[in-house]
């Protein structure tokens, strides 16, 4: 009896002492954070935080969890879960050439179409393996047209709050289901001989744009290297202008990224000898008797998500936005709130009420967007509890040190050092980061940091990288 009273009292004494150590541990956790909130938050600015156990499925820390918050490019985290989650998630982006009518002799006595799927990936040499395509049949007259079909997606070129100022810079894209190079010229500047203009190399190559060359080699006094177009009147005509001291690239949006492709499609087309590629139009597919796929081009899901994520790449993101609500919908025309939608609805199935937050996009650079920590903690939740979703994810995403947008932050010799795996939301006032971290205990971690009104990215970052040190702990 006494021996049993004894193991009785050493069996209550130790899980005692195991649940004040547990509970003293988040209390430790919940004063590092509070203290760094206290001591390292940028000045005037606010933050909302929180850190959710996975492995013990518990919450370890909220602080204004619950609070809207502009999410910037953390917004890519709800598009992309989003869009893991459909049955249709491996379907691979595609574009594809048909033509209609018949081949007689050397002509085709018919149209022929291009279909865009809205592949954000689509490359100069992905449009040389479609003309390669076109060009082996067995004509050189087209006696019809060429179209493009972008009836899939609304004339709306831009996402809802996306600022006007924005453009040319190449991250703000005209958006298309058709799109060459993500509707972006890059340019390359080699000096010559001191004063002379510098020599410049554009990619890709097109007779849709014009160039003018206002840069002076070797010569400081010309200003700082910038390339931009006349934009104010949706000009092509690109703008070089400033000192080229060493090799210099830049990169810059075109307006009209639907016309972009297809006149580089016709133009290209022509130069392979076939007759009749001008003027091009646009149109909708509809398949008839006389209906004959030429060539498709795919480009898999997981190379998209992983633009999308670790490199930020807006057009990848919306990209998907609407490829979501296509997928949704069953629907052959769409619009930004299909996608939005689809997202809504994957909000209430984790039992939160849609209406409380606002979705403008699907990549974050609308300032009309706003979360909270918590929904985002909860979609990365959701994405965990689905190991479909979560591999493609987790794969995508940034790491710290390592690669992405995370590359340059907590460096080798940190805790954080290839143990977040995280997205990153920039712009003037806003800092977020969220996704998964490694804790010491080795506890999988997800969490959601998002600074306001804070005009130094620098310290917002620094705030955030001990944050996740924090949480990794010892």
């Amino acid at each position: 009896m006494l021996k049993f009273l004894f193991s009785l009292f050493l069996s209550v004494c130790v899980s005692s002492l195991f649940a004040q150590g547990m509970g003293e541990g988040r209390m430790a956790l919940g004063a590092r954070i509070d203290t760094l909130i206290k001591y390292k938050l940028p000045e005037g600015s606010n933050v909302g935080i929180s850190v959710y156990d996975l492995t013990e499925s518990k919450t370890l820390y909220a602080y204004q969890a619950d609070k809207l918050s502009r999410p910037a490019s953390t917004m890519k985290l709800l598009t992309t879960i989003t869009a893991l989650s459909l049955p249709e998630a491996d379907e691979p982006f595609r574009t594809e050439v048909w033509y209609k009518g018949n081949i007689e002799q050397d002509t085709l006595r018919g149209d022929l179409y291009i279909i865009g799927g809205f592949d954000p990936e689509f490359s100069e040499e992905a449009l040389d393996s479609l003309v390669g395509a076109v060009a082996r049949l067995p004509f050189s007259v087209l006696q019809g047209k060429v179209y493009g079909d972008v009836s899939a997606k609304d004339s709306l070129y831009w996402g809802s709050g996306w600022l006007w100022d924005d453009t040319p810079d190449a991250f703000q894209p005209y958006l298309s289901p058709l799109m060459l190079e993500k509707g972006v010229v890059t340019v390359v500047a080699t000096p010559g001989v001191s004063g002379d203009s510098a020599r410049l190399a554009l990619h890709p190559l097109s007779s849709y744009y014009t160039l003018t060359n206002r840069t002076q080699s070797r010569t400081p006094a010309a200003g700082r290297f910038r390339v931009s177009r006349d934009w104010l009147t949706n000009g092509n005509n690109l703008i070089v202008t400033g000192n080229v001291s060493s090799k210099q690239m830049g990169t810059v949006n075109i307006y009209s990224s639907q016309d972009f492709f297809m006149h580089t499609f016709a133009e290209r087309l022509q130069a392979r000898g076939i007759a009749g590629t001008f003027p091009y139009a646009f149109g909708e597919w509809r398949a008839d008797s006389t209906a004959h796929r030429v060539a498709v081009y795919e480009t898999p899901v997981q190379d998209v998500l992983k633009q999308a994520l670790k490199e930020s790449d807006n057009l990848s993101a919306e990209a998907m936005l609407w490829r979501v609500g296509r997928q949704t919908t069953g629907g052959r025309h769409i619009t930004a709130k299909d996608g939005l939608d689809a997202i809504c609805n994957l909000i209430e199935k984790l039992g939160y009420d849609p209406d409380r937050y606002r979705l403008a996009d699907g990549c974050g650079l609308s300032h009309y967007d706003y979360v909270s920590p918590d929904l985002l903690v909860a979609f990365l939740r959701f994405a965990y509890s689905r190991t479909d979703v979560f591999q493609k994810l987790y794969k995508a995403l940034p790491i710290a040190g390592v690669d992405g947008t995370l590359k340059y932050r907590m460096p080798r010799g940190t805790r954080g050092y290839g143990n977040v795996h995280a997205k990153t939301g920039t712009y003037t006032g806003i800092s977020c980061l969220a996704g998964y971290l490694r804790a010491a205990n080795g506890h999988l971690i997800a969490f959601a940091i998002m600074n306001q009104n804070t005009l130094s990215g620098r310290e917002a970052r620094a705030f955030q990288d001990a944050v996740c040190g924090a949480v990794i702990g010892e």
